[in-house]
């Protein structure tokens, strides 16, 4: 298998697979791909092998079904992207060197990826953790691609050193690193300081992958400039104009309330 990763803001991870191999995705991943590619959309792939382990999957963000693809008679490409700007990262997942991962960060993986939700080392963690905080874990033996948000920040932890992190950034970290919740300290910092009430503490050894965007940040960012509910029905034909006056209106405070 040949992979490619190209653009910069918006990249894309082309493959090229050879007769009898096959990579595995999340649903909604697929960008394109030959004609000779088979398609085959299942529940028992990824490490599960019933419906338990393919619930599970779906509960840290994998998806409760997932796609194979195959290619037949010769070589076949396949094409994915991610959902937000940012990076496409490879990583070599092995017995004892797994990795622990934002919701919806997995893109694909090659025949052998074990796909499931980590555990959490405490309800509160499960519970509060917020944005970022029902993780996945890659296992098994595979090459891996992950899609984290904006620019990548790479810090490796010794044994014991700590990072606190909010819980959007965190991307994806090795797992022999651990990870707890902790509250932001101070009750004025953590109802009017705009960060939420709880951080990651992620303890070493191993490598951290922070990414510097989440889809909330996104989202929240361009909210002003989406047309309200009202104004759907009553759009003109012309999708730029309605862009142009939602801008409009978001820059002089008509969106703001």
């Amino acid at each position: 298998m040949q992979s490619l990763i190209s653009g910069n803001l918006l990249p894309v991870l082309e493959l090229a697979l050879e007769p009898g191999e096959t990579v595995v995705a999340p649903p909604g991943e697929l960008a394109w791909m030959t004609p000779n590619m088979g398609m085959n959309t299942t529940t028992a792939t990824a490490g599960s092998t019933g419906l338990w382990g393919a619930i599970t999957r779906a509960v840290s963000g994998g998806g409760l079904f997932m796609s194979e693809f195959t290619p037949n008679g010769g070589t076949g490409g396949v094409a994915f992207t991610p959902k937000v700007p940012g990076q496409i990262l490879p990583v070599e997942v092995a017995d004892g060197r797994g990795y622990m991962v934002h919701r919806h960060g997995f893109l694909c993986g090659t025949q052998g990826v074990v796909l499931t939700a980590a555990l959490q080392r405490s309800l509160g963690a499960g519970i509060f953790g917020g944005e970022g905080f029902v993780l996945q874990h890659i296992g098994g033996t595979c090459q891996a691609w992950v899609a984290l948000g904006g620019e990548i920040v790479n810090p490796e932890l010794a044994a014991g050193e700590t990072l606190l992190v909010h819980p959007g950034h965190v991307g994806m970290f090795e797992d022999s690193v651990t990870f707890d919740i902790t509250t932001i300290p101070g009750i004025k910092n953590a109802l009017f300081g705009g960060d939420g009430l709880f951080l990651v503490r992620l303890t070493g050894p191993g490598r951290v992958w922070l990414q510097t965007m989440t889809v909330p940040t996104l989202a929240h960012a361009l909210a002003p400039y989406m047309p309200r509910g009202g104004e759907t029905s009553s759009a003109s034909s012309d999708p730029a104009a309605n862009v142009a006056g939602s801008v409009m209106r978001g820059i002089f405070g008509g969106d703001r309330s």
